[in-house]
């Protein structure tokens, strides 16, 4: 079997859902930022001798873990690179772009469509995490 096949059994992945931890300079911003900025909700302060060290977000199916850096690989060590994150919504991506410009959001690109049909804004939290925010448009092509 050459390298790019896919194998032919049933056995494969079958996921449901993709959740990412990230490890943050300051647990308690960052929880705000995607709150106030992308619309999270705090859906559980996790704690470990009465310090908070990661707090989990919710917006919809869409799970995050916000762990806090504990400088045992370097607190200055750089975060986010290299990698990008993509969050599909319904939403209307230029209203949800307006909104995190609002809320103190710096948008690394503006809402644009793709040539795909979709319609996206490209942003970074405090840390360097990217992520992409897609919309698909009525009619768009798969």
């Amino acid at each position: 079997m050459q390298h790019n096949e896919t194998p032919r059994s049933d056995a494969g992945l079958m996921a449901s859902e993709l959740a990412a931890a990230l490890t943050v300079n300051d647990v308690h911003a960052s929880a705000a930022w995607y709150r106030d900025v992308l619309g999270f909700t705090i859906d559980r302060t996790h704690e470990r001798e009465a310090q908070v060290v990661a707090i989990s977000l919710r917006a919809g199916a869409v799970r995050l873990l916000l762990t806090q850096e504990n400088g045992a690989q370097g607190v200055d060590r750089p975060k986010g690179v290299g990698f990008s994150l993509q969050i599909t919504t319904t939403e209307d991506i230029d209203g949800v772009a307006t909104r995190a410009q609002a809320n103190g959001g710096v948008l690394d690109a503006a809402p644009f469509s793709t040539p795909w049909g979709a319609r996206a804004f490209r942003i970074r939290d405090p840390d360097g995490f990217r992520f992409t925010v897609s919309s698909p448009q009525p009619g768009a092509r798969d």
